[in-house]
């Protein structure tokens, strides 16, 4: 079976399965070898800040737009679940 016979079944599936399937493909790839999704000698761009020239500055407004009428409380989100350092 190839992908093209695969996805529209694969589409109607409910939400859990999807999620489900997900995780056993990738857990396959994890276990796979020489699984290398990028290709050699090819150039890969990453967004990053460095020359956004201006996004401190926007940033530093958005701090200073802070008050005491927009300021929220801390929020709470329970105790770690795994190998959080707080």
């Amino acid at each position: 079976m190839n992908l093209a016979e695969l996805l529209p079944a694969a589409r109607q599936l409910p939400a859990k399965d999807k999620l489900r399937l997900i995780r056993i493909l990738a857990e396959d790839l994890d276990e796979a070898e020489d699984v290398n999704p990028f290709e050699p000698h090819k150039v890969y761009y990453l967004p990053t800040p460095y020359d956004l020239f201006g996004a401190g500055h926007h940033l530093q407004e958005l701090l200073d737009g802070i008050t005491e009428d927009n300021l929220h409380q801390e929020v709470g989100v329970g105790t770690a679940v795994g190998n959080e350092v707080w």
